[in-house]
């Protein structure tokens, strides 16, 4: 029994030692030979003894996992090999040499602009002036030039400035036309319709009309895209309830240009009319020039004041000004770009319109002709220094500076506007160039709070004819019967007084 024992501890310690797996394999010599043998005994080789070690090779490789994947992933395009695909479109385009192309020299402004310290850099100036290129050839442009560049939160818009073609101006007069007649066409049949509930007294202040293209805050139309390459989209007109309301709000661009604008008051647009709207504000407040540079057009005889009000031209004269005097002098500079009055245009424009008149030639009395009235609002002229601006939370509007103060032979004027951050002017003997590079927000002081919502208005005056009166208690309404009955026979014993009296 012992030697029975004996021999059964080493069987079981024999096994165990034959179970043990193996450091590099999962697998120990115990199943390995079990399928060694299993494989022998299936396929049944004539020369199994010398075939031992092949076949224990192959059970090896058969249990092999690899644990590295040789399947090749699919190519995964970026989004700036995407972006380099579509910009090397633009170093394709040749130019004709005996056609110049309406533009300025980009390479030559930015090497000013680096002179001022700021830019855009040598590289996105250069894509930026070949996409302007194909901007120009695609849509026939008689001039255009590079306004700046709008952060955004999520993209950037690049906006380009250019010329109205005449088409343009003829589309527009045709629009304004048949806006013109759905009016009317409307009111005749709100007049047609009898059968119709009561409607409110209330008669909103006619819209003020938006100016036509080529005028005022519509003189210039503007082109945008977020990188070099990619399609141009041109903005719509400006009108001026959309710049009446971009005063009242702050809103960061999200870079697309279908994205809502949720603000207070409510803005009337997506953030492409915001846009636009901030656009012209800009323009209109920091788009300046060395004095002398323009000259008023002053066209005798011509019927269309509002059209020669905001004209000026290049003075051939021009002799230009020392960078020494630009420095020094704020009266060396002038708006060559209309102000924008608070009616949200650049000429005034009566909000009545015909109306006014019919209800003038109506009138019979002088007091109440003299009462419609409205007057018109006049803003500075065109060509005003900046030394006439006016302080922004007792902060000066401008701050002017030179390049430098080593070299005052080479050095170059520059004006930053402290209202707009971000707008900069440059100027340099008879060269000049205005650029904004911002988030296309202004100044607003320490902080910005929102207006606070108006108090909601009284729907009804109080009065026993409206107001409902509370339903009385029961024991009010006892006393009110027991007062009820006092009164009666206080009036009945004075009736009985009265008749006593008579007969006496």
């Amino acid at each position: 029994m012992d030697q029975e024992n004996q021999m059964m501890q080493t069987a079981i310690s024999l096994k165990s030692f034959l179970l043990k797996q193996g450091n590099k394999s999962n697998s120990s010599l115990y199943e390995h030979l079990t399928r060694v043998l299993m494989r022998i005994i299936d396929e049944r080789p004539q020369d199994s003894v010398d075939m031992i070690e092949d076949i224990s090779l192959d059970v090896k490789r058969a249990l092999f996992e690899s644990k590295q994947n040789f399947m090749q992933d699919l190519p995964v395009t970026r989004a700036a090999e995407r972006l380099a695909k579509q910009q090397s479109f633009l170093f394709t385009q040749e130019s004709d040499p005996e056609d110049p192309l309406p533009l300025p020299n980009v390479s030559e402004i930015g090497f000013f602009l680096e002179q001022a310290g700021v830019g855009l850099g040598r590289e996105e100036l250069m894509k930026i002036f070949l996409a302007l290129k194909l901007l120009v050839d695609s849509h026939a442009l008689q001039h255009c030039r590079l306004w700046g560049k709008i952060l955004g939160r999520e993209q950037n818009y690049i906006v380009a400035e250019a010329e109205y073609p005449d088409d343009d101006v003829d589309d527009e007069v045709e629009e304004e036309q048949a806006e013109e007649d759905t009016d009317v066409s409307s009111d005749d049949i709100q007049e047609e319709e009898i059968l119709q509930p009561p409607k409110s007294t209330y008669k909103p202040p006619p819209p003020v009309k938006k100016e036509m293209r080529g005028s005022g805050t519509n003189k210039f139309v503007y082109y945008v895209c977020s990188e070099p390459g990619l399609p141009w989209v041109k903005l719509p007109v400006v009108t001026p309830a959309q710049i009446n309301v971009a005063r009242q709000i702050q809103k960061f661009f999200t870079g697309r240009l279908d994205a809502p604008v949720l603000s207070y008051p409510p803005f009337p647009g997506n953030e492409s009319n915001y846009l636009r709207a901030q656009i012209a504000r800009i323009s209109a407040g920091t788009q300046v020039s060395p004095q002398g540079y323009y000259k008023v057009v002053d066209e005798e005889g011509d019927e269309d004041e509002e059209a020669s009000r905001d004209t000026c031209e290049v003075n051939p004269d021009f002799e230009g000004i020392p960078v020494a005097n630009m420095v020094d002098s704020f009266t060396a500079w002038v708006h060559h770009i209309q102000h924008i009055l608070m009616q949200g245009r650049c000429t005034w424009k009566n909000p009545a319109g015909k109306k006014q008149e019919e209800s003038s030639a109506l009138a019979e009395d002088e007091e109440l002709e003299a009462s419609e009235e409205v007057e018109p609002e006049v803003g500075p002229p065109l060509l005003t220094p900046l030394s006439e601006d006016e302080d922004i939370f007792d902060c000066p509007p401008w701050t002017i500076l030179s390049s430098t103060k080593l070299i005052s032979q080479h050095a170059v004027a520059v004006v930053r506007s402290n209202v707009w951050p971000g707008a900069f002017t440059y100027a340099s003997e008879k060269a000049f160039e205005n650029i904004y590079i911002g988030w296309g927000q202004k100044y607003s002081g320490e902080g910005y709070s929102p207006p606070v919502p108006p108090l909601p208005e009284k729907e009804y005056m109080g009065g026993p004819e409206i107001t409902e009166d509370v339903d009385p208690s029961w024991s009010d309404e006892q006393e009110q019967e027991a007062l009820a009955k006092q009164v009666e026979e206080l009036e009945d014993m004075d009736e009985d007084d009265d008749e006593d009296d008579d007969q006496q």
